[in-house]
C-alpha cells in the first residue's frame, strides 16, 4: 500500500477559523478524534447538536431525536417535528432583511448567457411555478420527474415542486428515452418537466424528442412541461403539454405545505449491479440537512461563500450543490456548459468571474484538463478559492498533485469526499483540522460510524476490507421505493445491524482511508455509476445479440470505461457494419458518455453452474490478469478466446 506525506497542514490560525473548529469547542472539545468518537457514541445528540447549529427552523419542533422501534435499518430521525425544506433553503432567507438581496445563484449558460437571482427574486419565481403546478392538481406526494439540463428553471422546479408537498426525481440530461422512461414507470410520476433542448460544445442538444418518447410509455404521465431554452422547434402535445411560460403566470406569494421531518421530498435512482435502477428515498429533514453539514461544518461553506460544484442535477452532487449552498446560506453557481469549451479555461473563467470559492470536480474532470497543460489556470486569478472538493471516484497521485499546486498555488486544501446517493453526502472525507494527504481520506465525517471488515466482519487496519457503518445517520435513504426487500437485500445482508457500502478500503496506522475500487460490479465511468446489467440488458434489445457481458476496465481520462462482449445469434454475422450497427444502438440508448466503444464478439460468456455471467473472469482474461477461483465456471474453455481478444488488443496498442 502506498504511503504519502501531507501535502496541507493547517496552521492553527487555520484550524480556529474553521466552522468545525468552532463548534466543536463549543461542544467542549478541541481534538477531532475524540470529539469524532463522542459523535457516534451518541448520535441522539450529535444530531440534534447539528441541526442547531445548522439553524434549521422548524414549523413543529421535534419531540425526539431519534426513534430505532424499526430497527437500525429504518430510523425515523426528528420525531414530530414538522418542517418544508424550501422554509430552510429559501424562504427564511429571503424574508431576512440582511440577506434578501444576497445573491442565491449565479447560473452561465454554455453559450454565455447569464442570469443571477438574489434570494428574493428566486422566491419569487418559486412561488409562481408553485401556483402554477397547484394549478395542474401536483401536491402532496405527487412525483414529478424532472429530465432537464443545468439551467435555472431546473432549480426553481425542484423547490417549488417541495413548497407544493410533491416529490420531485432528477434524471441524468444525459440519458435516452428508454433510460428516463424507466424511472418515470418506476416512481409512477405524475408530470415530466423538460427542456425543448439545450446547448453543449456550442451545439444544440434536443431534448423534447426524447422526453416525447419517454413520455409515451408512461401511462402515469398526465403533463409534460416544457422550457423553452434552446429555442429549437418541437412537436406539441396538446392534451399533454404545458408551456413553462404560461405555468408561471400567477407571481402571488405561495404559502410552502408543512410536511413531516420523514416525508418524502425527493427521489433519486442510481444503477446497481442489476439492470433496475434503486429508487432512493430522501425526506425534507434527511437529504437537506446531511448535505448542509457537510458543506457547511465539515467544507466550511458560509453565507459569504460561493459554492460550485461541475455536476449534472441527474447525480446525487447536483441536489448536494443545491441544499449544500442554499441551507447555509451561501451562493450557488449552476453551469450548462463543459469546462474546456469554447477555450480550456472555461473552468477557471467561471471561478474568477463568480469568486467562487468552494469548487467541487472530479479525477476525471482533472485528468482531462491535465492534457491542455496549465498554462490556461496561470491566466486566472483564483485567490477566491478556501477549498477544492473532489467525488466521484477514486484518485491517481499525479492528476491530486498537479490539481493541488496549479489551481490551488499548494495553498488551497483538496476536500476528497466519498460516499454516494444512499448516504445523501459523505462517509469520508478531508476535514480541515487535520493535515491532508494526497489521494486518500483523513477522517470519517462526524456522525459517521465506520468500520472496515473482513469477510468474517472482524476489524482491519492495514488491509483491504469492505467499508461499512454501524449506527445510522441523518440523510440515510428511507429504503428503496417500493422495494424496501431489496434495499435490505443490498445494504443489511451481509452483517447483523451493519451497512456494508460496497467499496474496498484500507486504513492505515496512522487513520488515512484509501478506496480501492467497488466491492461489486457497478462501472463508474467518469464519475457516473453504470450497473453492467443496465448496459447488458440494451445489448441484448438488439435483433443480433442472444447475450452479452459488461466489465469496466482502467481509461486514463473516465477513470473507468465499460468493455461489452457479446454472443450473436445463428443468423447474425460478424461483420463491421453489425458491430458499428450494435455501437450505434449503445449511444442511442444509453448517450455517448456512457455507451461503450469496445464490443467485442465472443462464442460464449464464462457462466456459473447456475448460469450467472462471470463478468470476473471476463475482466481477469482481458486484462490478463490472475483470475482467482474459477472452479464455479460451466464452461471454462469460454475464458481462453477473451484472453486472445485481450491479447490482441494490447498489442495493437
Amino acid at each position: 500500500m502506498a504511503t504519502y506525506e501531507s501535502a496541507w497542514t493547517p496552521s492553527e490560525k487555520q484550524v480556529k477559523e474553521t466552522r468545525l473548529y468552532q463548534w466543536m469547542d463549543k461542544q467542549g472539545y478541541q481534538n477531532y478524534d475524540d470529539f469524532h468518537k463522542k459523535s457516534i457514541e451518541d448520535i441522539d445528540w450529535f444530531w440534534d447538536e447539528a441541526v442547531k447549529e445548522l439553524g434549521i427552523e422548524w414549523y413543529t419542533p421535534y419531540e425526539e431525536t431519534l426513534d430505532l422501534s424499526k430497527g437500525i435499518a429504518y430510523p425515523n430521525w426528528f420525531v414530530g417535528g414538522e418542517i418544508n425544506v424550501v422554509h430552510n433553503a429559501l424562504d427564511k432567507w429571503a424574508n431576512n432583511e440582511d440577506k434578501k438581496d444576497s445573491v442565491a445563484l449565479y447560473w452561465e449558460g454554455d453559450n454565455e448567457d447569464r442570469i443571477t437571482f438574489t434570494y428574493k427574486e428566486l422566491h419569487k419565481e418559486v412561488n409562481a411555478v408553485a401556483n402554477g403546478l397547484d394549478n395542474l392538481g401536483i401536491s402532496n406526494g405527487d412525483v414529478v420527474t424532472l429530465y432537464m439540463p443545468m439551467i435555472p428553471e431546473t432549480l426553481i422546479a425542484m423547490l417549488a415542486i417541495s413548497k407544493v408537498g410533491a416529490i420531485f426525481s432528477p434524471a441524468f440530461s444525459g440519458y435516452k428515452a428508454n433510460a428516463v422512461a424507466t424511472r418515470i414507470q418506476a416512481s409512477k410520476a405524475k408530470a415530466l418537466i423538460t427542456a425543448d433542448g439545450f446547448f453543449r460544445r456550442g451545439k444544440t442538444i434536443p431534448m423534447k424528442d426524447e422526453a416525447d418518447m419517454a413520455a409515451d410509455q408512461c401511462p402515469s404521465l398526465e403533463h409534460v412541461i416544457v422550457v423553452e431554452r434552446a429555442g429549437c422547434e418541437v412537436e406539441w402535445n396538446e392534451y399533454r403539454d404545458i408551456e413553462w411560460s404560461n405555468l408561471r403566470k400567477n407571481e402571488t406569494g405561495y404559502k410552502a405545505e408543512v410536511k413531516k421531518a420523514d416525508d418524502p421530498f425527493m427521489l433519486i435512482y442510481t444503477s446497481g449491479t442489476t439492470g433496475r435502477p434503486k429508487g432512493a428515498v430522501h425526506t425534507h429533514a434527511g437529504f437537506p440537512i446531511k448535505a448542509a453539514f457537510d458543506a457547511g461544518v465539515c467544507m466550511d461553506v458560509t453565507k459569504k461563500d460561493t459554492l460550485f460544484w461541475y455536476t449534472d442535477m441527474g447525480w446525487m452532487m447536483g441536489p448536494f450543490l443545491v441544499y449544500g449552498g442554499l441551507l447555509n446560506g451561501s451562493s450557488i453557481v449552476m453551469f450548462e456548459g463543459t469546462p474546456d469549451y469554447p477555450k480550456p479555461n472555461r473552468l477557471w473563467e467561471l471561478v474568477e468571474r463568480y469568486k467562487v470559492t468552494h469548487l467541487g470536480i472530479s479525477p476525471t474532470l482533472v485528468r482531462s484538463m491535465m492534457k491542455h497543460g496549465e498554462e490556461w489556470i496561470k491566466q486566472h486569478d483564483l485567490r477566491s478559492l478556501k477549498l477544492i472538493g473532489s467525488t466521484g471516484e477514486p484518485w491517481n497521485p499525479e492528476p491530486w498533485h498537479w490539481l493541488f499546486k496549479h489551481a490551488g498555488n499548494s495553498k488551497v486544501p483538496i476536500f476528497n469526499y466519498s460516499g454516494g446517493t444512499e448516504i445523501s453526502g459523505g462517509i469520508l472525507g478531508n476535514v480541515l483540522v487535520k493535515p491532508i494527504q494526497p489521494v486518500t481520506f483523513n477522517a470519517a465525517l462526524p456522525g459517521m460510524d465506520v468500520g472496515v471488515y473482513d469477510e468474517d466482519g472482524q476489524s482491519l487496519s492495514n488491509e483491504v476490507g469492505e467499508l461499512v457503518i454501524r449506527k445510522p445517520w441523518v440523510g440515510m435513504t428511507h429504503g428503496f421505493y417500493e422495494e424496501n426487500e431489496r434495499y435490505e437485500n443490498t445494504y443489511w445482508n451481509r452483517f447483523k445491524d451493519t451497512w456494508v457500502h460496497g467499496d474496498w478500503v484500507i486504513l492505515d496506522g496512522e487513520g488515512y482511508y484509501t478506496i480501492t475500487g467497488r466491492s461489486d460490479d457497478v462501472l463508474n465511468v467518469a464519475g457516473k455509476r453504470l450497473g453492467p446489467a443496465e448496459v447488458e440488458s440494451v445489448l441484448v434489445e438488439h435483433y443480433s445479440i442472444i447475450e452479452a457481458g459488461v466489465i469496466g476496465i482502467p481509461h486514463e481520462i473516465k477513470g473507468e470505461e465499460p468493455v461489452a462482449f457479446v454472443v450473436l445469434s445463428p443468423k447474425a454475422s460478424n461483420t463491421e457494419e453489425l458491430i458499428d450497427e450494435i455501437k450505434l444502438h449503445l449511444d442511442q440508448k444509453l448517450g455517448k458518455a456512457l455507451a461503450p466503444k469496445k464490443v467485442f464478439v465472443v462464442d460464449d460468456l464464462p457462466k456459473t453452474r447456475n448460469a450467472k455471467v462471470m463478468r470476473r473472469a471476463i475482466k481477469s482474461a482481458y486484462l490478463n490478469k490472475e483470475s482467482g477461483d474459477l472452479s464455479a465456471l460451466e464452461n471454462p474453455d469460454a475464458v481462453n478466446q477473451i484472453q486472445e481478444i485481450g491479447k490482441t488488443v494490447h498489442i495493437r496498442k
